[in-house]
């Protein structure tokens, strides 16, 4: 399976240089996170890259002690969650270097770029101090 096309790409560069980039809209100047062609708020195709600051809070959160597939199966239990990010959107990650009974929605987090289990370099969280 593919995982990019002309509107993702951005994101997946951003990845590899350990950035995280979002799509921001120059008409209504909102953030947006995952990638599309149209602005999710206004529906303005005038969209452009943004390196996000990398930090958010914890929005939600669930500890998975059984993964889908033997790659995810070796990990567990693992922290699936929902960062909201300082830029406004939420996105769908997971936490990394903390122990699951440590964590608190609304805890600040920051991101963590790592390969995942897969092979696939991702962007994760961990808790911060702001």
């Amino acid at each position: 399976m593919e995982r990019t096309n002309t509107v993702t790409q951005p994101y997946w560069d951003g990845i590899e240089q350990n950035k995280l980039l979002l799509q921001h809209c120059t008409a209504c100047d909102a953030y947006q996170y995952y990638p599309r062609s149209l602005c999710a708020k206004c529906h303005s195709s005038s969209l452009d890259w943004a390196e996000a600051s990398g930090r958010g809070v914890l929005y939600a959160y669930s500890v998975v002690q059984r993964g889908p597939s033997p790659a995810f199966q070796s990990i567990a239990p693992y922290v699936t969650a929902i960062v909201e990010l300082a830029e406004g959107p939420r996105m769908f990650t997971n936490i990394v270097d903390a122990d699951p009974a440590d964590l608190t929605v609304n805890e600040p987090v920051a991101v963590v770029f790592r390969e995942g289990p897969e092979g696939l370099k991702l962007a994760y969280f961990t808790p911060s101090e702001s």
